[in-house]
């Protein structure tokens, strides 16, 4: 395996790993309560009755999470991406799914439903949450850029066609494929902002995150909003890998205590600081306790 493959392998372990730490406090925004709660988050920890996620266990995955997964086996089942193959594997996911099903999902669901392809039934949702699934075809394409941002963006506009997800989608494909490739986390998202992007002010966000990087990252999550909103969970992606560029299990840690929509930042988070760090980074019992672990590592194994 060259270093690059093990390194987007590293970036989508990270990735997964990250959705189910958050998986407890997930949508919690009282970060007191979080810390109440489960304490410090250094281990996968099972939601509480009260969650969106009261169904699933410790080492499950948020309904992000299983969207990821259910990416990761189209890619590897198809040798790389295709939309026909993606569109079917989330339909069939999501056409009953057991988990918590989002204003995304239904919509296009609706929209599946009144006859809409893979082309035009993606949501306008401006959740960052849609942007969050690529570190599957980052491994699928990370030796090949341009294959690499129109993936991530196909794959996003199947359930949120909505530009400035579109794109935030294409910055963190670029970042992570700079990481991969050498740069830092820092340099490859300044690296990324030089992109033709439309809509999208992604230089903007770049710079209040990093204007931040100083700051305690909960602090810092507050200011800019725990919410799924792109508008603020952008820059809080941005600032907690900039504070946490050396370190990523902290990275991890402190997105959960952050609240909000933890598990969507972490996705990103996980990707970026995954690869840049390597599999070393992240620490084993937060992959090994995952309860699909062993059929990631099959699935990573016959796309690679």
């Amino acid at each position: 395996m060259s270093i690059y493959t093990n390194k987007a392998l590293a970036g989508l372990k990270a990735s997964l790993a990250a959705d189910s730490l958050s998986l407890g406090p997930h949508w919690i925004y009282d970060t007191a309560l979080i810390e109440q709660r489960f304490g410090r988050i250094e281990s996968l920890s099972a939601p509480g009755p009260d969650s969106y996620h009261k169904n699933r266990t410790a080492g499950d995955f948020t309904h992000y999470g299983d969207q990821t997964f259910a990416l990761l086996k189209a890619v590897s089942e198809s040798r790389g991406f295709t939309v026909e193959a993606w569109f079917g594997t989330w339909k069939r996911l999501m056409s009953g799914y057991d988990g918590y099903v989002d204003g995304a999902t239904r919509n296009t669901l609706s929209r599946i439903d009144y006859g809409d392809g893979p082309d035009g039934c993606g949501s306008n949702s401006s959740d960052l949450a849609g942007a969050s699934r690529i570190a599957p075809v980052i491994l699928a394409h990370h030796d090949d850029l341009e294959a690499l941002v129109d993936a991530a963006r196909l794959q996003t506009r199947l359930t949120h066609n909505n530009i400035l997800v579109l794109e935030s989608a294409e910055f963190f494909a670029r970042t992570a494929h700079g990481v991969i490739h050498g740069a830092s986390p820092i340099e490859a998202m300044q690296q990324a902002t030089k992109a033709n992007y439309v809509s999208a002010p992604v230089t903007d966000w770049l710079e209040k995150g990093l204007a931040l990087k100083e700051t305690d990252s909960v602090a810092a999550i507050a200011q800019f909003g725990q919410s799924c909103n792109v508008n603020g969970a952008f820059p809080g992606v941005v600032q907690i890998i900039a504070r946490h560029e050396d370190n990523l299990a902290e990275a991890l840690t402190v997105n959960a205590m952050a609240g909000g929509d933890s598990a969507a930042r972490g996705l990103l988070i996980g990707l970026i600081l995954g690869a840049a760090l390597d599999q070393e980074a992240l620490p084993a019992q937060w992959f090994n306790g995952l309860n699909k672990a062993a059929d990631i590592e099959r699935l990573a194994g016959a796309l690679l």
